[in-house]
């Protein structure tokens, strides 16, 4: 059964930081891209940054020089670093674990977590 459960989100001031986390079970974490997303009310879910196994990046323009992905293959766990938060960085932050095997997609998420920007 894969799992990936996240934590580390909160309500923090406008300017601050707060790093999430995600740890990963049930599957070859090294064999999957994991990213980030998030979903403001009344918007749909977006990419934020994600992260190949070889430790590529990627980002949303509305993070770049803010967030920061990584991820550590050895503890199962991806990690998104934010600073300089904004009140347009509220959202639910769900975590994302996808691969590719031929034309077959395994795609799985985790339940979300609430980062609230808000003095």
């Amino acid at each position: 059964q894969v799992q990936l459960v996240e934590s580390g989100g909160g309500l923090v001031q406008p300017g601050g930081s707060l790093r999430l986390s995600c740890a990963a079970s049930g599957i070859i974490f090294s064999w999957y891209v994991m990213g980030w997303y998030r979903q403001a009310p009344g918007k749909q879910r977006e990419l934020v940054a994600t992260v190949t196994s070889e430790g590529t990046t990627k980002y949303a323009d509305s993070v770049k020089a803010r967030f920061t992905i990584s991820r550590d293959n050895a503890k199962n766990t991806v990690y998104l670093q934010m600073n300089s938060l904004k009140p347009e960085d509220t959202a639910v932050y769900y975590c994302n674990a996808w691969r590719m095997v031929l034309t077959n997609k395994y795609d799985y998420w985790g339940q979300g977590t609430q980062v609230t920007v808000s003095s």
